[in-house]
């Protein structure tokens, strides 16, 4: 059976992943070691999971697992794990975001394209069949005039601002419109956040990046023969979907996501970080290899 370890034990995707493996058997797998940053949440994830080895280093995996997901709450950190692993032949799900900068997702990249090392990364968002539907309604208005998404978002999150939980809206914005989103500024309304993302022939998008409020991401879509208005349900499982697609990358190698669009959101959110900061519009750069 295939065997997976889990770099990162401080969210709830940790143990949600393992409890569909090891505990529910949903997916033919199984999670058989993880590793916490803080010893307690990888005690906590392998109760809940029935994860039989945690591991006092992540290096100790190697050799022991068939795949590794990278899930540590800041994206600062997953470029080495991941480097590591792809090193050594692993293939690796990096949970998102996938990099904490652009040149760290090329570099990562062209690393796995030399080793021949299957990697990938998303928001479970854009993938689950509810988004799908969302999609299909906007056919029905024809080419999008202008896109406005409200999502949560804390801009000074100690795990990487605005790239923490922007990333759910930066891939659904990408999953819809394409990934030529040329140019962003970011503006704080109080402890909120208003972003401009524009591509360079159209549409914009509006982007709000609510701190406190309920876990809910909506769009509305103004398109040139009508509107629509969606607000994201999810799935049966917050996690099945992602699970299964990054599980079958496992077994057969075969990367879901091309490595350009996998840094698309990447490039995005950095450029928005740094309109955030320096308070103009940015150019958001290449995503080329």
């Amino acid at each position: 059976m295939l065997k997976i370890g889990i770099v990162g034990a401080e969210n709830s995707h940790c143990p949600g992943i393992a409890k569909l493996c090891n505990v529910e058997k949903r997916i033919n797998c199984r999670v058989a070691s993880v590793w916490g940053e803080q010893r307690k949440f990888a005690v906590a994830a392998a109760e809940k999971g029935e994860i039989p080895t945690i591991v006092r280093d992540w290096h100790e995996m190697l050799g022991q697992v068939d795949g590794i997901m990278i899930d540590h709450r800041h994206a600062k950190f997953h470029a080495e794990v991941a480097t590591f692993f792809v090193e050594n032949g692993v293939p690796c799900f990096v949970d998102k975001p996938f990099t904490f900068t652009l040149a760290e997702g090329k570099k990562l990249c062209r690393l796995a394209r030399e080793k021949g090392v299957a990697i990938t990364s998303f928001s479970t968002i854009p993938i689950e069949k509810d988004f799908q539907e969302f999609k299909k309604a906007l056919k029905g208005v024809g080419p999008v005039i202008h896109l406005t998404t409200t999502g949560p978002v804390d801009l000074k999150s100690k795990w990487g601002g605005i790239f923490f939980y922007g990333i759910h809206q930066v891939d659904a914005i990408i999953e819809v419109l394409g990934p030529g989103i040329d140019r962003v500024s970011v503006r704080r309304v109080g402890k909120d956040g208003i972003a401009t993302l524009t591509y360079k022939d159209g549409p914009m998008v509006t982007m709000w990046c609510v701190q406190k409020g309920p876990y809910t991401f909506h769009w509305s879509a103004l398109g040139q023969r009508g509107v629509v208005d969606w607000t994201f349900k999810g799935g049966e499982n917050p996690h099945l979907t992602g699970a299964r697609m990054f599980t079958r990358m496992f077994r057969t190698g075969k990367e879901p996501i091309p490595h350009e669009r996998l840094l698309a959101p990447i490039a995005v959110l950095e450029a928005m970080a740094k309109a955030l900061k320096t308070g103009k519009t940015v150019k958001v750069p290449s995503v080329a290899i």
